[in-house]
């Protein structure tokens, strides 16, 4: 229990440090499957901002699944059973992660009429963080993560 309060924290001060939303869920947890920290920040790299910055699915979403697909995954191509018990746990943890935050989408989260498309991330001010709410995004991803562990 107070390992995943830590992992939490984790999380939370990865992002703050600068690393995208993504990176810092995936992060935190990747030593429970066998991964370093820096391969898990290469993984999740691309999918900060909403999917490369393209304000789609929320990056501390897409890190939540990524972790799925480590926690449960086929392995073998014709697997149907495994990859449906990873896609219902995807969908579990995606609609739990909307009940909490209202959406999946980064623009939406941001509020964002439409999305930046700007490749170019912003710096990471004070201000920054008062505007955003990402800070929060990463701890709930990471909370329910935590949670489903708890759960297993």
């Amino acid at each position: 229990m107070e390992d995943n309060e830590k992992r939490i924290e984790k999380a939370v001060a990865l992002f703050k440090s600068g690393f995208n939303c993504a990176q810092s869920v995936v992060a935190a947890f990747a030593d429970r499957y066998g991964f370093t920290e820096e391969q898990a920040l290469h993984m999740a790299a691309s999918f900060g901002g909403g999917i490369g910055r393209m304000r789609m699915t929320c990056g501390a979403a897409c890190g939540l699944f990524m972790l799925a697909g480590l926690e449960k995954c086929a392995v073998e191509g014709k697997d149907r059973e495994s990859k449906a018990a990873n896609y219902a746990l995807v969908q579990q943890l995606a609609e739990e992660f909307k009940r909490r935050n209202g959406s999946l989408t980064c623009a939406e989260l941001l509020g964002l009429k439409s999305p930046e498309g700007s490749s170019v991330p912003e710096e990471r001010t004070a201000q920054y963080y008062a505007k955003r709410p990402c800070v929060r995004m990463v701890e709930e991803a990471a909370r329910i993560w935590v949670k489903h562990l708890e759960e297993e």
